[in-house]
């Protein structure tokens, strides 16, 4: 399916349209917001947490933690296949980025010291979400 048929935008010119400043500087130059600046670092509510550049469902409140580190932490996925990874090696780290696996915008980075029982700790850039509470 092409970007045009998934509604998705066709150029950068469109994306730049669509998303707020912070929002494009995120998704699409894997820009990071500052830590502790996210009103979902509070969101306690029952919902999903969706990409802000496609809507694809990534994150559930249920999956949701406090990870102390300034950015909405979650312990496991919305569904296999949503988000994707890929290595990271830039600022002269070694991480595994994370990216939505419709429109792939960046999302943040999954790291090894999160809870079970996945153990894992996805730090996600809060400016890349939109939450949808359950009605």
């Amino acid at each position: 399916m092409s970007e045009q048929e998934s509604g998705l935008p066709e150029n950068d010119e469109e994306w730049r349209e669509m998303l707020t400043e912070e929002e494009y500087e995120i998704l699409r130059e894997a820009g990071t917001e500052p830590r502790f600046s996210s009103d979902l670092l509070d969101v306690k509510d029952e919902g999903v947490f969706v990409c802000a550049g496609c809507g694809a469902e990534l994150f559930d409140s249920d999956e949701k933690f406090d990870s102390e580190t300034g950015w909405p932490s979650f312990w496991d996925v919305y569904e296999d296949g949503n988000i994707e990874t890929r290595l990271d090696e830039s600022h002269g780290m070694r991480r595994t980025e994370v990216v939505c696996g419709n429109c792939g915008g960046h999302l943040g980075h999954v790291f090894d010291d999160g809870p079970e029982p996945t153990g894992k700790r996805y730090c996600i850039n809060g400016a890349a979400l939109d939450f949808e509470a359950d009605e």
